[in-house]
């Protein structure tokens, strides 16, 4: 059996259109990706995890949709540029996405985006409703197809999961953040739970895996190639199916070959694998990975009233007729085939729901609602909907039929029992029979022809003669058209034409449920007989022959169970319906009736076989009551059973007896009894008066609270909305506030910075306001003037300043009044010299808000620039005067020499300048007495004139000299520089 199917398989996939290589290469990628992240609360922090590690040539595009304050200024994009290298910037209306740049979405504002190009609208639902991510995925995943990526991160609530399922739909990409590693679990919750999450992991890892995906493709070409190697694939894609069928039970050979091989590659995609044998074989020693296919075959796409033209047909020409039609008591059965998570089949329950309550008539509904993903069911039977079915369902459905959770929407009770969901496999169960209505939409798409073609008589079957057949407007009844006729051909309603049952199941027959009744022989059906269960069988002819009428009723007399024809004993009482025994007896039989019941009930008595008159259409019948307490049964409930029982007339006395005339004494005792029995049921009948009178003010009050519940459940759906709003206005706070965290983490950097340049440039800074009273001083300011930290805010003019005769407050008020910066040198008491320069203080918004004075240091500089003017005033005299002039520094080196003095004894300047004097030429010029004098004249400022001096020099021979030094004084009271003059002796 294996070996055929991989055969049949290996044929259907040779011959397919499409081509196949063992070896699956990636698509090449578009111009560049676009990429949707959604964030609520706590996206922020998200968002940077996510754009440090990207890189800023990913050659992707990136589109932010946050939770923002309508009414706040967004600092997202300033806060997010530190992240990122890439450009961010707030979306612009018809701007064109360009790769390798950041768009955050603005405040106030719904996104969305076609043919590459961003379109900003102004938002028309309710703040506190509105689902921004869905919106821009929604679209991304229609403009960009399975080229288009969405990430969920941090937020509460459900927004962002029907924009994944979108994405997913349209062959994308979805990632999810880590619920434990989120700040706030809600969306990546919600996006996990409903499995729309290709990849759950941290913010910070989603761009690595994203640029993976963004080289390998998640939707791999198919090429064509050589027949050998088609077989091969064709093989391998048999292999996988069987090992679907072996560990799920489901077989999908007949499904069509484009859905199979798209959900295969998705998977191949997912693990890396780019060869189609590899995959198969790593399905065979991965289990797990056979249900996650299984899974991901199954096509759960439906959503509340998809298509709102077929409804509104439905409602109108197909279930009103028939509800209108129908008998009191008919059971209304319909099946909905392939319902995935239910919303189809709640949808059709609705209307029914809607119409029941216009027509006034209530009729008892049965909808069956089947799928084959079992996961899914189990959301339908949870009846809990995202936020975002709001914009199919409509306010008025919404409020009428659904409780508004903190998750989202749940059904409402009264539609939930009207569905009932089961897991089951329309191409191998027995279907549902005896339907007014069958629904099967976008099911038979994914289905090749051959098995669609056995689908529709087994629908023609299952349904009753004139049933309706529903199908999406991409289906239709193929060449089965004896079986259908059109109701409505867009919409493809179809009639079930009236045929013979055996006509029916024969055309079925090619299905696997009809198959087990073929194979049933004779043999199979005298076997059954023989194994007739007759002691049952005598059991239930007994009780239907010999066992009185009876009813099981609780400890209220309300009727649970019939037994019987009790119509003579029992009938529907006048007004509102009820199922109480007492209120539905007939005239006779509800005082004694409620006696029974009450000794039954409370005191355990049964009442046996007590004799009534039945009083009916004029006539009376003798007749007994039974009342019994069942003790042996299973329920936590008290059970009665109260049984009923005609008694035969008496016989007529026979002609001739002896008739002994009752006597006076007897006949004064039946007066007595009558009138006491008299007496007894004026009593009782008062009681019961009293009773009913009680009964109607409980009824009363009943009203009156359930108006007052009417009005409390109004009050709480207005608080309801309420919740919602404030629920938004947090999420949007809880963002504005961590923007404004994120700012002034931003600010104390910046302060730290500012701190730490002004105190390493050592530059004395005072901040003065219009008042010229101190802001804020840096530390080298104490220098100039004696300020403390606890001068902060007092008037300048009132710290004593180290200056040395310089009013600079009445120079920084000018520059306050003319805001012309003024730069000056002063200097201090301890000699030192500073550059201040008063310059307005302007704030960020270039507002004049008082005066900075900064102080920098030029000592050096003043000492550099008058030991310069020294010598060169030194040298400018020495080149001057004829006689041989030397400048001298403090450790006696010759800085400069005169023209005349190189003449005079025949030396150069390189052997003479930066020498010590006592070492130019051969050490001539080391004479102790000149030795003596200059020491004096560096150490005690003396000079001396016309000092003798006689000396043997090499080449100019014996010299006669009168020396004269004296110190040159700089304005900054030092001496630095000896002026030596070597006048010839006479």
């Amino acid at each position: 059996m294996v070996a055929k199917t991989a055969n049949s398989l290996a044929k259907k996939f040779a011959g397919a259109s499409i081509g196949m290589t063992s070896r699956i290469k990636p698509e090449a990628a578009g111009s560049f990706r676009i990429v949707g992240i959604g964030a609520s609360a706590g996206g922020l922090e998200a968002f940077e995890q996510f754009f440090r590690p990207c890189p800023d040539d990913s050659g992707m595009a990136f589109i932010l949709i946050s939770h923002l304050d309508p009414d706040h200024a967004s600092l997202l994009t300033e806060i997010l540029q530190r992240s990122t290298a890439m450009r961010v910037s707030e979306a612009q209306d018809n701007e064109q996405v360009l790769p390798n740049c950041v768009y955050v979405i603005p405040p106030n504002r719904d996104l969305t985006i076609l043919d590459g190009a961003l379109h900003l609208s102004v938002p028309v639902v309710p703040r506190g409703q509105r689902m921004a991510i869905d919106m821009f995925m929604s679209s991304l995943a229609q403009d960009q197809g399975k080229a288009a990526v969405g990430i969920v991160l941090s937020g509460t609530g459900t927004d962002g999961t029907n924009g994944l399922n979108a994405i997913l739909e349209a062959g994308g990409v979805s990632l999810v953040q880590d619920p434990t590693l989120a700040k706030y679990d809600g969306m990546p919750r919600s996006a996990i739970n409903a499995g729309y999450a290709s990849f759950t992991l941290p913010a910070e890892k989603m761009a690595a895996r994203l640029l993976d995906h963004h080289f390998k493709s998640t939707v791999p070409i198919i090429k064509p190639a050589p027949a050998a190697i088609t077989a091969v694939t064709a093989s391998s894609i048999s292999r996988i199916l069987q090992l679907l069928q072996a560990g799920t039970g489901h077989d999908f050979s007949l499904y069509k070959v484009n859905t199979i091989f798209r959900r295969i590659q998705r998977r191949m995609t997912m693990h890396s694998i780019h060869d189609i044998e590899v995959y198969a074989r790593y399905l065979g020693e991965h289990p797990p990975e056979v249900q996650i296919l299984f899974k991901e075959l199954l096509i759960n796409v439906t959503r509340f009233f998809r298509d709102p033209d077929t409804f509104s047909i439905l409602k109108k020409e197909i279930l009103a007729p028939l509800l209108a039609e129908v008998p009191d008591r008919y059971i209304l059965r319909a099946w909905i085939a392939g319902c995935a998570t239910g919303e189809e089949a709640y949808s059709i329950a609705i209307i029914l729901r809607e119409l029941m309550n216009e027509s006034g008539r209530e009729c008892k509904v049965q909808l069956y609602s089947t799928d084959l993903d079992d996961e899914a069911i189990a959301v339908a039977r949870a009846g809990l909907y995202a936020q975002a079915i709001a914009d199919d369902v409509g306010p008025e459905r919404l409020q009428r039929f659904f409780l508004k959770e903190d998750a989202g929407y749940r059904i409402k009770k009264e539609i939930r029992e009207m569905v009932v969901f089961a897991v089951h496999n329309m191409l191998k169960d027995p279907p549902f029979t005896k339907l007014d209505l069958l629904s099967c939409r976008n099911v038979m798409i994914y289905l090749e022809p051959e098995l669609q073609n056995r689908l529709i008589p087994s629908f023609h079957y299952a349904l009753k003669p004139n049933g309706t057949l529903l199908l999406s407007p991409s289906e239709g009844v193929g060449t089965h058209t004896e079986l259908f006729t059109p109701i409505n051909r867009k919409w493809k309603l179809y009639r079930s034409v009236p045929s013979s049952t055996p006509t029916r199941l024969v055309q079925a027959r090619d299905l696997s449920w009809t198959a087990d009744i073929r194979r049933k022989t004779p043999e199979d059906i005298i076997k059954k007989t023989k194994e007739t269960n007759f002691a049952e069988l005598t059991k239930r002819v007994l009780l239907q022959t010999f066992a009185p009428a009876s009813v099981i009723t609780d400890a209220k007399g309300d009727i649970l169970y019939v037994h019987g024809d009790t119509g003579k004993y029992l009938r529907p009482a006048p007004g509102q319906a009820s199922l109480n025994v007492i209120e539905m007896a007939r005239d006779g039989l509800q005082t004694e009736l409620r006696v029974a019941i009450y000794a039954a009930a409370n005191l355990g008595t049964s009442t046996l076989n007590q004799e009534l008159t039945l009083k009916a259409n004029d006539t009376s019948q003798l007749m007994t009551v039974s009342v019994r307490p069942l003790l042996e049964t299973n329920t936590k409930q008290d059970l009665l059973l109260v049984s009923f029982k005609d008694v035969a007339p008496p016989r007529p006395m026979e002609p001739g007896a002896d008739a002994h005339p009752a006597s006076t004494e007897e006949l004064r005792q039946i007066e007595e009894l009558q009138r006491e029995l008299t007496y007894t049921k004026e009593s009782l009948h008062s009681t019961i008066e009293e009773q009913q009178n009680f009964n109607e003010e409980l009824k009363c009050v009943n009203e009156e609270m359930q108006s007052t519940n009417e009005e409390l459940q109004s009050t709480n759906e207005e608080l309801e909305t309420s919740k919602e709003e404030l629920q938004s206005v947090n999420e949007e706070l809880v963002t504005v506030n961590a923007e404004l965290e994120a700012k002034i983490e931003q600010l104390a950097d910046m302060q730290n910075d500012m701190k730490n340049l002004l105190e390493n440039i050592h530059v004395g800074t005072i901040f003065l306001d219009q008042h010229m009273h101190v802001r804020r001083f840096t530390r080298d300011a104490v220098r100039i003037y004696r300020l403390a930290p606890s001068d902060m805010g007092r008037a300048l003019g009132d710290i004593k300043s180290e200056l040395r005769g310089e009013d600079l407050l009445g120079e920084a008020q000018v520059v306050l009044d003319t805001l012309i910066p003024l730069e000056r040198e002063v200097s201090t008491l301890s000699g030192d010299w500073y550059l201040a320069r008063i310059q307005p203080y302007r704030t960020l918004d270039n507002v004049i808000d008082g005066v900075v004075l900064t102080f920098t240091d030029i000592t050096e500089h003043i000492k550099a620039m008058e030991a310069r003017e020294a010598q060169q005033l030194a040298e400018g005299i020495i080149n001057t005067v004829r006689e041989p002039l030397l400048v001298l520094d403090n450790a006696f080196r010759i800085i400069s020499a005169s023209h005349s003095f190189y003449r005079e004894f025949k030396v150069q300047p390189q052997d003479t300048v930066g020498c010590l004097i006592y070492e130019v030429g051969n050490r001539q010029w080391d004479i102790p007495a000149l030795r003596q004098l200059l020491e004096s004249v560096r150490q005690h400022n003396q000079t001396f004139e016309d000092y003798p001096v006689e000396q043997d020099f090499p080449i100019i021979g014996r010299r006669k000299m009168l020396l004269n030094a004296r110190r040159i004084v700089s304005k900054t009271g030092e001496s630095n520089l000896i002026l030596l003059a070597l006048a010839a002796a006479v």
